[in-house]
């Protein structure tokens, strides 16, 4: 039978404390058995961890940039290596393809540029070549920021079947790209006389995997096939 007295302040046991009865410890029963919903009571199974386990963070195996995948829209021929920029991007235009658009638009500009000029000075003097390079110049620019935002392609461009396209979506460059593109290509040759063109294409040459030149990578665009 129980002596104790629960009007008596001195706690039970001849006035000692009792020290073999411990409180619940949290995330336990009272039978000392873990508490089932406690966090540290389980291991999460592989399948919970982070885009499946394993997979580099931010990286969702599947996704539309796993070049892992052989039959991904993302390995597309003629890109250099896995990761294209765009599903169903064409192939990169070739260089013979490229440099020879570029010789076109120069002949059809160099053209207007001079039968402009000639009435008014002729050819006679230093003043009627330099106004006509001037005018080469201008009219370079004001024609290739116009053509390459309407549709991506120059007149050269479509007679040699390639075209400018923007690097993230694959569609024509919209207005500041396509100005941002003429504009890096022409006004630098202002000032070095046409070198610019020589260093600005030497670059696209040994850029991987795009071949970008500098005027592509201000612009954020990449010459295609259109074939």
């Amino acid at each position: 039978m129980s002596t104790y007295d629960p009007s008596n302040p001195e706690p039970e046991g001849d006035g000692k404390p009792s020290f073999d009865k411990k409180p619940p410890q949290p995330g336990s029963q009272a039978n000392g058995t873990p508490a089932s919903g406690s966090p540290y009571d389980a291991v999460p199974p592989p399948s919970a961890e982070p885009f499946g386990g394993g997979a580099p963070y931010g990286v969702r195996p599947g996704g539309p940039y796993d070049s892992a995948d052989p039959s991904s829209p993302y390995r597309a021929p003629g890109y250099g290596g896995p990761a294209a920029p765009v599903p169903g991007m064409p192939p990169l235009g070739s260089w013979l393809s490229r440099i020879v658009a570029r010789l076109i638009d120069y002949v059809i500009i160099q053209i207007v540029a001079f039968l402009l000029v000639l009435p008014f000075t002729g050819f006679g003097s230093r003043d009627g070549w330099t106004g006509g390079v001037w005018l080469f110049y201008g009219l370079y620019l004001i024609y290739e920021g116009t053509m390459l935002s309407r549709d991506g392609q120059t007149l050269g461009k479509k007679v040699m079947n390639v075209r400018v396209a923007m690097l993230i979506d694959g569609s024509s460059p919209n207005g500041s790209a396509g100005w941002t593109r003429a504009a890096t290509y022409t006004l630098p040759a202002v000032l070095c006389c046409g070198l610019w063109w020589l260093a600005d294409g030497m670059f696209g040459v040994f850029d991987k995997p795009y071949r970008q030149c500098v005027h592509d990578k201000a612009a954020k665009t990449v010459v295609v096939s259109t074939v």
